[in-house]
């Protein structure tokens, strides 16, 4: 009989023991499978493919409608997108002339659409002399316009128009803003007329 109280007492040792291992143990697993998903999802944002000295063409029955030029460019094949930098976007017209250039920090095209975004120190400059900057826009290849809810301003023979919601050609031919409105003119004389805002 005596001896049977050391072996109770040590299983209860035991037992603790066990438990205190257990719980340190559950934990350690746990940090390992974090561990493990990381590289995983990093992995699935690098590009399928880089390239230097980028060139896209979109035609139309052989007549080209725009040519994009970057210094860079990464293909995403998964969410069918294009990300390239130092962009310029040459426009043309039905004759196969150029009618406007965009220029722009970064830009993005969907493979499937060829839709574009472009972003940063965007500049569209026709060969008319009318320019329009912003900070970002998107080009609605199956419609032929650029649109931008950022602030915009076009510059056009010495007036100035401003203003959100903008929609127009990629030859700014035919361009409205849809709020906020400011615009800037020269008159005949040369002087510049008072400041004029509100909806149109």
């Amino acid at each position: 009989m005596p001896s049977a109280r050391p072996a109770a007492n040590e299983s209860r040792h035991l037992l603790v023991l066990g438990a205190l291992l257990l719980a340190l143990f559950v934990p350690l697993m746990g940090c390992e499978k974090s561990r493990s998903i990381g590289p995983t999802s990093s992995n699935a944002e690098l590009p399928d493919q880089e390239v230097s000295d980028f060139v896209l063409t979109e035609t139309d029955e052989g007549h080209p409608q725009w040519k994009m030029y970057a210094r860079s460019a990464a293909t995403y094949s998964a969410r069918n997108l294009v990300v390239a930098q130092a962009v310029r976007v040459d426009f043309f017209d039905d004759t196969g002339k150029q009618s406007s250039e965009l220029t722009a920090q970064e830009g993005e095209i969907h493979e499937q659409t060829r839709d574009m975004v472009a972003r940063g120190n965007v500049v569209l400059q026709t060969t008319e002399g009318t320019r329009m900057s912003t900070q970002k826009l998107e080009f609605k290849n199956k419609l032929q316009k650029i649109v931008s809810d950022e602030f915009v301003r076009v510059e056009r023979g010495g007036d100035e128009l401003t203003g959100y919601g903008f929609e127009s050609d990629p030859d700014l031919k035919h361009f409205e803003f849809k709020r906020q409105v400011t615009a800037r003119v020269r008159t005949q004389s040369g002087g510049l007329m008072e400041p004029r805002g509100g909806p149109r």
